[in-house]
């Protein structure tokens, strides 16, 4: 009987889904800005482009994260909104939130700190 091995990390999973590149600002907007549509949700996001995100929107509706709503109209119009799946994921978007306010300024002076530190012992470059 083989068992499969333990993971490292039991959150590793969860970080490959939800924190990729551009699926954490899909998956914000849509939490903050409910349904949208492909235009709305880029326009929303900025720099994506729309090859990117038509395939992170694909892949987040595969793992159940979205819903796309086709309405046969004439234009045809597409929405897409988080899922309750999705919603889950709220809370653990607010924790983030308060954590980046109140530590990414403690990040930032350890940065500096840091490459002050190591161009005090490598010398100029």
């Amino acid at each position: 009987m083989s068992e499969e091995p333990e993971q490292p990390c039991p959150i590793a999973p969860v970080v490959d889904i939800v924190f990729s590149r551009w699926t954490t600002p899909i998956l914000w907007t849509l939490h903050e800005h409910g349904r949208q549509r492909f235009v709305e949700l880029q326009r929303r996001i900025g720099t994506i482009t729309p090859k990117v995100l038509t395939q992170r929107l694909r892949q987040l509706e595969r793992d159940g994260l979205v819903r796309r709503t086709y309405h046969p109209e004439v234009p045809p119009r597409v929405e897409y909104e988080i899922s309750e799946l999705g919603r889950g994921l709220g809370p653990l978007f607010a924790s983030l939130a308060t954590w980046s306010v109140e530590n990414l300024p403690r990040v930032e002076r350890a940065r500096l700190h840091y490459d002050g530190a190591e161009a005090a012992t490598t010398g100029p470059r």
